[in-house]
């Protein structure tokens, strides 16, 4: 039997969750965590937990040399324009024997605005908000790092991520208004089984130095998601405002989220990954979600 490659997790929220069952049986897996809570749950799916804290540069050094494989999926810090998280984990991976590959997940955020554009992985990327910048900046850590390390380094960008436990329902019932059409900005969707699929794709095929955009089909502006989502679930569809209007009312850390309009490309993810998505579009996943509820 071949030797099983060893792979290391780092951030264990719900992506992280999603991959672990569809990596059963094809790596010897391990996963960072901060706190022993999430351990009893890892070993029984046979997962090694190893105590550690990304924010403690000292709690990482078992990290050296662990691993074949890195998928990076923890997030910035919330303040500050570095990603002083990823500066560690990079420190510490460079302890010893560097990985053979790395994947990170990143965010369409990197882009900017870009006035309803398509936008494909060649763009430059012009970040506008301090989270974005601290995204942009793990990008840049990883490339540099891989390139030195000889490491295949793969970057996926990934939109906004939606499944059914996961949709703006509490915004909808707050009444939180959307743009009026005209002036109304595209927004770009990936299931989270889907961004899944595309991350253990990305583990297998994912070419050296390279950015993917794990995103769906739908080419969404951002009220008719909402009004979608708001139709699907028997809630009033969001009233309608004008950016004037908006910037009166709504705060800063929204109105930067909507204020940002692209539409990403995801031919390269198609045709380099090999991914067919289960849920093209934000329409295709609500009619499966009410047909998954109608059947319980």
């Amino acid at each position: 039997m071949s030797h099983m490659k060893r792979l290391l997790i780092i951030g264990c929220g719900d992506i992280a969750r999603r991959v672990i069952p569809l990596l059963a049986g094809r790596y010897r897996t391990c996963a960072l965590i901060r706190t022993g809570a999430r351990g009893k749950e890892l070993r029984t799916q046979g997962i090694m937990p190893i105590l550690g804290d990304l924010d403690e540069r000292a709690s990482l050094a078992r990290l050296a040399g662990l691993a074949d494989i890195v998928l990076h999926l923890a997030p910035p810090p919330n303040a500050g324009t570095f990603d002083t998280r990823t500066r560690h984990l990079l420190a510490a991976l460079s302890g010893g024997r560097p990985p053979e590959r790395f994947v990170y997940i990143s965010t369409s955020g990197v882009y900017g605005d870009c006035g309803g554009a398509a936008v494909g992985e060649t763009r430059a990327i012009h970040p506008q908000n301090a989270r974005a910048q601290r995204r942009a900046d793990a990008e840049r850590q990883i490339r540099r790092w891989a390139r030195r390390n000889g490491v295949e380094a793969s970057i996926l960008r990934v939109p906004g991520i939606y499944a059914a436990e996961r949709l703006p329902l509490e915004r909808l019932r707050a009444g939180t208004p959307a743009f009026v059409a005209a002036e109304d900005g595209y927004t770009n969707h990936i299931h989270a089984d889907d961004l899944a699929r595309i991350v253990v794709a990305a583990l297998r095929r994912g070419r050296a130095n390279r950015v993917y955009h794990a995103s769906d089909d739908s080419e969404l502006k951002m009220g008719d998601y909402f009004d979608a989502v708001a139709d699907a679930h028997g809630l009033p569809r969001p009233s309608r405002i004008s950016r004037a209007e908006a910037q009166r009312v709504l705060p800063e850390s929204l109105l930067s989220f909507m204020n940002e309009s692209r539409r990403l490309t995801n031919e390269r993810m198609k045709r380099e990954l090999k991914v067919v998505l289960r849920y093209p579009t934000v329409a295709v996943a609500l009619q499966s979600f009410a047909a998954g509820s109608a059947a319980k």
